[in-house]
């Protein structure tokens, strides 16, 4: 997952940040940690509205902490979240002990869950830092069974040198899939981020055939 002051992700294999070393401090942020109610409950509605209405399993890609899989967790699905920091996936672990989760330590773009299909795979600021995008799309994909989604929340952060996936770009690298695909705008919630913000921010949904 990544940190919103920056545009990092715990899921780019290149980055040479020690998320490891961040992880104790990962849920700081408001958006990460989701320790105040209004936030919370502001990820909670939106995550609601992107996963599918029955209970389903749901791949949480670059997991961190656990904070949007305890989400999905308490509103019925069942979790298999990835990460590829050990110190994220212990405490994802302990944030959802006693529930319907798992919890794997490895790369998003490639997670280790063999043969399982998925009803949804959530990715929150992940994508947009692997080596190719399209080619992790794919995958994905691969991994949902018929009518399954996926959930992507990305954006371009920063002003001097920005960084992330425009909106744009990632519908075109949807195209190939095919499939429904929408777009929600996040800049515009403040709840979402615990505060007022002038980047992109934005969710795609995309249901696969």
């Amino acid at each position: 997952m990544a940190n919103d002051s920056d545009g990092t992700t715990s899921a780019n294999t290149g980055a040479d940040m020690d998320w490891d070393a961040r992880a104790a401090g990962f849920d700081e942020e408001p958006d990460h940690g989701l320790r105040d109610p209004e936030v919370r409950r502001a990820w909670a509605a939106r995550l609601r509205s992107w996963l599918p209405g029955r209970a389903g399993d749901v791949l949480d890609l670059g997991c961190g902490t656990g904070s949007l899989s305890l989400l999905a967790s308490e509103q019925g699905h069942r979790v298999t979240g990835v990460d590829l920091s050990p110190a994220m996936v212990t405490l994802a672990r302990q944030k959802l002990a006693g529930r319907d989760a798992v919890f794997l330590i490895g790369d998003a773009a490639a997670p280790p869950v063999g043969e399982q299909r998925f009803d949804a795979v959530l990715v929150r600021h992940v994508l947009w830092a692997l080596p190719d995008p399209g080619r992790a799309l794919r995958h994905w994909a691969g991994l949902l069974r018929p009518g399954g989604r996926l959930v992507l929340v990305e954006g371009v952060w920063g002003t001097a040198g920005p960084v992330g996936i425009p909106a744009e770009r990632l519908t075109g690298l949807l195209a190939p899939i095919g499939g429904q695909v929408r777009v929600e705008r996040l800049s515009g919630d403040p709840l979402l981020w615990g505060g007022e913000v002038t980047d992109e921010r934005y969710a795609v949904v995309a249901v696969t055939a």
